[in-house]
C-alpha cells in the first residue's frame, strides 16, 4: 500500500463529497493537519516499564476533515435547533504513525544469552489508518466559533480501518539461525504486513486562533483488535492484552466555509 496515493485519494474524496453534499446536508467543512510524538505499548520490552514506554516512541502525522453541523456554510446561521447539531462534529481521517522498537527492562539487561539476544533484537512498524469519529464539544460549537470563548474543550470516540508493516532484525544474524531469536518468541514472530480495525478515544483542546482558524492539542488512546501491530505475538499470561498507542498531537484546523 503506498501512503502517497491513499493520502491523495483521501483529498479527492474529501473535497468532492463536500463541494456536493454540504449545500443538502447544511453542514460546513473543516479541514487541517495534526502531528506529534507516539508511544507504541507492544510486546518489545516490557508494556509497563517507565524506560521501555519512552524509548520506544514514535511519531505521527495526520489529515483531518471535520463536518460541522452548527451553521450553514452559505448564510452563517444555524440550521436547526437540535441538540446534535450544536454540540457535535463528525470526523473524518487518515494517519501515519511510525516508530523503531527495541527492548528494555530487568531480562534484557541480564548478562545472559537472553539478555543478549533481547538487546541484539530490533524492530520497527509502519502504520496506516483512515476512519471516522465523534467529536463532543462541552461548550457549544457555534459560541466558540464566534468568540464566545477561547478555549473549546472536547472529547471523541471513533474507529479505523488500520494497515500495518512490522519489520525486524538482529545484530547476532537472521532471526531463523539457531540462538538468536530469544525463546519466547520463537512460535510468535509475525512480519508479514497486515489489516486491522482499531478503537480510538481523545481528548483534547481548542484554541482560537483567528476567524478562520484554530490551534488544537489533543491525546489520544488507539487499541488495536492485533497483537501483531509490531511482528511479535507472544502467547502466554504475560502476554494479556493486544497493542495500542498513545499519540499527543498538535493540530493546526482552517475553516473552509464562513
Amino acid at each position: 500500500m503506498n501512503f502517497n496515493k491513499v493520502f491523495l485519494l483521501f483529498v479527492i474524496i474529501i473535497l468532492g463529497y463536500s463541494e456536493n453534499a454540504s449545500g443538502q446536508l447544511s453542514f460546513s467543512n473543516e479541514v487541517g493537519v495534526i502531528a506529534g510524538p507516539a508511544g507504541f505499548f507492544t510486546d518489545y520490552g516490557e508494556r509497563w516499564n517507565v524506560k521501555n514506554n519512552l524509548d520506544n516512541g514514535g511519531f505521527g502525522v495526520g489529515l483531518v476533515h471535520y463536518m460541522n453541523f452548527a451553521f450553514k456554510p452559505e448564510c452563517s446561521c444555524r440550521p436547526s435547533s437540535l441538540w446534535f447539531t450544536k454540540y457535535f462534529r463528525i470526523r473524518n481521517e487518515i494517519d501515519y504513525l511510525r516508530s523503531n522498537l527495541d527492548h528494555y527492562g530487568p531480562v534484557a539487561e541480564k548478562n545472559s544469552l537472553g539478555g543478549q539476544q533481547l538487546r541484539a533484537m530490533h524492530g520497527e512498524t509502519e502504520v496506516i489508518e483512515a476512519g471516522t469519529a465523534l467529536e463532543y464539544h462541552f461548550l457549544g460549537i457555534k459560541k466558540a466559533r464566534d468568540f464566545g470563548y477561547l478555549f473549546a474543550p472536547y472529547i471523541s470516540l471513533g474507529v479505523h480501518f488500520v494497515h500495518y508493516r512490522p519489520t525486524a532484525y538482529s545484530d547476532l544474524g537472521p532471526l531463523d539461525s539457531p540462538k538468536v531469536l530469544f525463546n519466547t518468541f520463537e512460535d510468535g514472530l509475525f512480519l508479514e504486513p497486515g489489516n486491522t480495525f482499531a478503537i480510538l478515544g481523545s481528548a483534547g483542546l481548542r484554541y482560537r486562533l483567528s476567524r478562520f482558524s484554530d490551534l488544537q492539542l489533543e491525546a489520544r488512546a488507539t487499541y488495536y483488535d492485533t497483537d501483531k501491530l509490531e511482528g511479535l505475538d507472544v502467547q502466554g499470561p504475560q502476554n494479556k492484552f493486544n497493542d495500542f498507542v498513545l499519540w499527543f498531537n498538535v493540530g493546526y484546523i482552517y475553516y473552509l466555509d464562513f
